[in-house]
């Protein structure tokens, strides 16, 4: 066997065990509970108030000119923020093939997990001191907790073929996500009375939101106990170990990558859809960490308007996501992510026509982001998630993770590079719909049913 094989023998208990139906709804509830830890940073950090905070804080110090210098090097106080997302996209990239390759190695994925999601977690709860012209604090502790949430997805993601039947996974999947969602708004609820009632709590501005943005840090680390105590590490396969000892263990993380990415090209259509999912994915999580910086610099919105949208966003993200799932069922999901894609372009493209200074549209774009946000990522979850030849869950999830990362740098570089060039947002907006366009036909030509066959899976009725 090779060294991401995984015993599965603990996997087919009688209904009240572990590996029984009972054991397997335990792990389910277990494994939501991580989007409903991390999906606060996502939603309160980097989609809310680390963006316009931390361009504030670089503002400030700025030369005559608006411009900053970290190792003498002359970056525009508006484009650190995007900046620095895509160095923290470097950053998990070179550790992930270290983490995935330790996963297999051991099977112990959950004290991996731990530890990724509680670096993250004290990060962002470092972001309180952030202030004056810390900027280059903000940026530090940015790419900590981005990189760090980036590798516990890694191993949050590879349980999902072990928790969830084949049928179950599209439901499985888009749960996860509305749970996310679901603290995402709660969270933002108590972020919006706080931020917009700082003066009668007696603080300032900017004590609110480093108040936010380190108790999303708090939430994130309180909330991974729960997926800590359900969720099982499975069994390695003898031999499942080998390699793992001497000086060359931190080798060994690239070379199971290369082994991993050379077993890939023996799944050709899995690749393809990886390349698919590795454009329009970009397109999303740049979507996700610019929105807000859209929104304040480029359409002067201020920042209770911008809290209100992004939760408008939360709340119909669930319902998105679990209307999704449903479309899934009855129309596959190849179908369901194609039709999101597509409103996507619309939507991206209608950002770009909206006026200054007009809240309500903004309001309707938010409303339409969140309708198809967590559909297209839940989905493209679980449609990979059958891609997966058996026992290499943890190998393949973490090239999975790492074609998301890998190129997630490029979307937020372009829409810093356009708007250092040009000094408009609006032209950096309208870029990103190249990367939902070319995203769906790459997906178009992915044949999913043969894909599955080929992975050696079971082909459900609907994909």
């Amino acid at each position: 066997m090779s060294a991401g094989t995984v015993d599965r023998t603990d996997g087919t208990e009688g209904a009240g065990g572990p590996g029984g139906p009972a054991g397997r709804r335990r792990e389910q509830r277990g494994w939501y509970f991580y989007d409903f830890a991390c999906s606060v940073y996502s939603t309160s950090v980097l989609t809310v108030f680390l963006g316009p905070y931390l361009t504030t804080v670089a503002k400030a110090a700025a030369d005559a000119d608006g411009f900053v210098h970290p190792l003498g090097i002359p970056v525009r106080a508006g484009s650190v923020f995007a900046y620095a997302v895509s160095v923290s996209v470097v950053v998990a990239v070179l550790v992930m093939p270290l983490v995935g390759a330790a996963a297999d190695r051991t099977g112990r994925k959950k004290p991996l997990l731990a530890a990724a999601a509680y670096v993250g977690a004290g990060a962002t709860a470092g972001m309180f001191f952030l202030d004056g012209d810390r900027y280059l604090l903000g940026a530090f502790l940015l790419i900590v907790a981005n990189a760090a949430q980036s590798v516990s997805m890694v191993l949050y993601n590879a349980y999902l073929p072990q928790i969830a039947e084949p049928h179950e996974r599209d439901k499985v999947s888009s749960r996860g996500w509305a749970f996310g969602y679901t603290s995402g708004a709660f969270v933002l609820v108590l972020n919006l009375i706080l931020y917009s009632g700082h003066d009668s709590f007696g603080i300032s501005e900017s004590a609110a939101v480093r108040i936010c943005l380190a108790s999303a840090g708090l939430w994130w680390g309180a909330f991974t106990l729960v997926p800590l105590r359900r969720l099982r590490d499975r069994r390695v396969a003898a031999g499942g170990a080998s390699g793992g000892h001497g000086p060359g263990r931190v080798g060994a993380g690239w070379r199971q990558l290369v082994a991993t990415v050379k077993d890939m090209r023996r799944h050709p259509l899995t690749l393809s859809f990886l390349l698919a999912y590795l454009v329009y994915n970009d397109g999303v999580q740049t979507v996700i960490s610019q929105a807000s910086v859209y929104g304040s610099e480029e359409l002067g919105l201020d920042q209770t308007t911008l809290i209100t949208a992004i939760l408008l966003v939360q709340v119909l993200a669930v319902a998105g996501a679990l209307g999704m799932g449903r479309l899934a069922q009855r129309f596959g999901a190849k179908r369901t992510i194609l039709g999101s894609l597509a409103a996507w372009t619309l939507t991206i493209g209608a950002g770009y026509f909206l006026p200054a200074g007009e809240p309500v549209w903004f309001y309707g774009l938010a409303a339409a982001i969140g309708l198809v946000l967590g559909g297209s990522q839940a989905l493209s979850r679980s449609l990979f998630s059958h891609l997966v030849p058996r026992g290499k869950e943890a190998e393949y999830f973490s090239v999975y993770e790492m074609s998301d990362r890998g190129m997630s740098w490029l979307g937020p570089l372009v829409f810093g590079l356009a708007y250092q060039l040009t000094g408009s947002y609006r032209d950096a907006i309208i870029s990103l719909v190249a990367f939902f366009a070319l995203g769906f036909v790459l997906l178009v030509r992915v044949p999913v049913r043969r894909a599955v066959e080929a992975a050696g899976n079971p082909v459900p009725e609907r994909i």
